[in-house]
């Protein structure tokens, strides 16, 4: 089926190219109001759906925002196989759409740009998640368009930065194994590279033993990727050489998933022989068994507050950017059924 255009709306209208085109670009102060009737009654009669691209070349604007995801691991399908970003992009994507924008998804492996995805895409805004501090995010700089950064420790005054307080995670989801009688307590968690959201989480772990007056053993610390399968192997690992260990804060969701699993597999259960906490409450999280005790993050708020952010800034002007700007997400402990009370009380 031939595909209908803009000459086509015009001539079942009985109106002019540069009436439609009016219309459609919101400038319909330029006609009458019977050509306004006339042109959407068209519309709506021949199924006729605008080109975004066209649109865009008038109005100066792509109508598209980019959502960058560094690849920071090895394991690349570690985004699509994580419901934590599909919960982010959801919520990333209710907003913009409500504004008339679409998102495009993009991963970017080590070493790439992310100015090649801008550019080539003419993208009116992104918002970039878990970025570092190296010539990657040196070259958002040079993008020239609003920026909002998820879960980055960059410090720099240059992009508006969405986040939470991921030492202070790490610090409440180890005392509530302490605060429950556990005093050997493992930590499984992906690579720990400095400044980023898994370093930080190692650190308020550090910090929560370290108040307790508990000893800090490295042996205790299973570090590899962000992934179910590094959870499996750590949970085996942990319930058949480390029968010490009874609690383990694992720094995602997925990991602890993975974990419970290496652990039962291994002949031994969650919560009875060892304890299990998770970081995140993503959707699953109340639907695993045992229901797994995590630390809440707000994921869905986490997105639709970048999201907003980035849209008042195209909206204000477009390459502006918000200096120095930070806004935190509050975090609690979601108790359910994976840690055990050794107290007794």
């Amino acid at each position: 089926m031939r595909k209908i255009t803009i000459k086509d709306v015009a001539r079942n209208a009985g109106v002019s190219i540069a009436a439609v085109s009016y219309v459609l670009n919101g400038k319909e102060n330029k006609v009458s109001q019977d050509t306004i009737v006339r042109i959407h009654e068209s519309i709506k009669e021949l199924n006729y759906i605008p080109s975004i691209t066209a649109r865009g070349l008038v109005k100066n604007t792509s109508e598209l925002i980019g959502v960058i995801i560094p690849q920071t691991e090895d394991h690349k399908q570690l985004v699509f196989e994580n419901p934590f970003y599909s919960e982010m992009i959801s919520a990333i994507e209710a907003v913009v759409r409500e504004d008339g924008y679409h998102i495009i998804l993009a991963g970017v492996d080590k070493g790439k740009t992310y100015l090649d995805i801008s550019t080539s895409r003419n993208l009116d805004g992104a918002i970039i998640m878990g970025i570092y501090s190296e010539q990657l995010y040196e070259e958002c700089k040079q993008a020239n368009i609003p920026i909002v950064l998820i879960d980055s420790y960059v410090h720099d005054n240059e992009f508006t930065n969405v986040g939470i307080d991921d030492e202070l995670g790490g610090y409440l989801a180890t005392k509530h194994l302490i605060d429950n009688g556990h005093r050997n307590i493992g930590l499984v968690t992906g690579m720990i590279r400095k400044d980023g959201v898994v370093e930080k989480r190692f650190l308020g772990y550090k910090r929560a033993l370290q108040e307790a007056g508990l000893f800090y053993n490295p042996d205790y610390v299973f570090e590899n990727s962000v992934s179910y399968v590094h959870g499996r192997s750590s949970g085996a690992l942990i319930a058949e050489k480390y029968p010490e260990i009874t609690g383990v804060f694992a720094t995602a969701d997925m990991v602890a998933f993975g974990l419970i699993r290496g652990i039962k597999e291994a002949g031994k259960e969650v919560p009875k022989d060892i304890s299990v906490i998770g970081f995140d409450d993503i959707s699953m999280a109340h639907m695993f068994l045992p229901p797994l005790t995590t630390v809440k993050q707000q994921i869905f708020l986490k997105g639709e507050t970048a999201a907003k952010l980035l849209i008042d800034q195209i909206r204000k002007k477009r390459g502006a950017k918000a200096h120095g700007k930070r806004t935190h997400i509050p975090l609690e402990i979601v108790e359910r059924e994976t840690v055990r009370n050794l107290r007794g009380d």
